[in-house]
């Protein structure tokens, strides 16, 4: 905006700079409405159909953090044992079925070739070989007279129990909140309830969102490997820095039942907001994972996360006579 002295007026722009600034603007109007949106921020990429949890083949996800941190972490505690296939300085099956057995020496996956090609020495077989870790542009056919290390082992325990756990498809919380926004908003220093809707009352399904345990095994090679889920608790982020711990799905609020109007008997914020303003509150959930199979055992500890709901807090009005 264009601001002057009293009696004092700006100098008027000459027409032909007048039109030049027009047209400027003109285009450059045009030009910010033809040009594409801005990306949208980096995610991390889906997960396979199935699987709620894409971190279940890679590194270890380390420990649960405290009850008042729902994101996990190492907790400060040893380093992860080194993954027992490696190609580049990252983990790699031990075996896949389409490429054979992996040999950390060279990088490269074997399987036996069939049919064998003919005039073979005696002793040697015929292997296709996939290098670069298994990068298929880089398979060929060779003739070795002893099979390569690792071949015909069975899997790695570890691997094997990762496979079973994404099979189980752990699922993130449903959650819901009382006050609802839908319902109109809370006020300052009242209680809030806190509870997860489950979408099914099938049991094996139930257990997926908040056990209590959930079993599974699977053999492969000789190999078997038993894996118990077990649920540890619910932590939910009301938004303000305030984490409550629940163990857990929480008690649904119901208006006209005898709870109404007071704090929730098992999950809830009871202290209420202490001041007004829309917060977005969230849930995680912790399972402990153990493993145990080919004389080793481990624990593969879980996280799953909800989306964010709205919860509009109001201020407490009081009314003087």
């Amino acid at each position: 905006m264009l601001t002057w002295k009293k009696g004092r007026r700006p100098a008027r722009p000459r027409t032909g700079a007048s039109r030049r600034l027009l047209a400027g603007t003109l285009l450059a109007l045009l030009v910010t409405a033809l040009a594409p949106p801005p990306p949208a921020a980096a995610r991390a990429p889906d997960c396979p159909p199935g699987q709620n949890d894409c971190s279940i083949w890679g590194d270890d996800p380390g420990n649960p953090g405290d009850p008042g941190d729902p994101g996990g972490g190492n907790g400060g505690g040893e380093k992860p044992p080194a993954a027992r296939c490696q190609w580049n300085g990252k983990p790699v099956a031990c075996y896949n079925e389409f490429l054979g057995w992996f040999n950390n020496a060279d990088g490269c996956y074997y399987k036996l070739a069939e049919p064998q090609p003919p005039n073979a020495p005696e002793g040697s077989k015929w292997y296709v070989q996939t290098c670069n870790g298994g990068d298929l542009g880089q398979q060929t056919t060779v003739l070795l007279a002893t099979p390569p290390p690792g071949f015909g082992a069975p899997p790695d325990p570890e691997e094997l129990a990762r496979r079973v756990l994404a099979r189980l498809s752990l699922l993130p919380p449903p959650i819901a909140v009382a006050p609802r926004r839908d319902t109109g908003p809370g006020l300052v220093g009242l209680p809030v309830w806190m509870w997860l809707v489950l979408p099914t009352d099938e049991p094996d399904e139930r257990a997926k969102y908040l056990g209590p345990t959930i079993t599974e095994s699977e053999e492969d090679r000789g190999l078997r490997v038993e894996l118990v889920a077990r649920f540890d608790r619910i932590v939910w982020n009301m938004g303000n820095e305030v984490k409550i711990t629940c163990t857990g799905r929480g008690t649904p609020y119901d208006p006209k039942g005898r709870h109404a109007g007071k704090p929730s008997p098992d999950c809830g914020y009871d202290s209420g907001y202490p001041k007004a303003g829309t917060y977005r509150v969230s849930a995680t959930t912790y399972w402990s994972v153990s493993w145990r199979g080919g004389g080793e055992s481990g624990v593969i500890p879980q996280t799953r996360t909800s989306g964010t709901i709205p919860i509009e807090i109001d201020e407490l009005q009081v009314v003087t006579r």
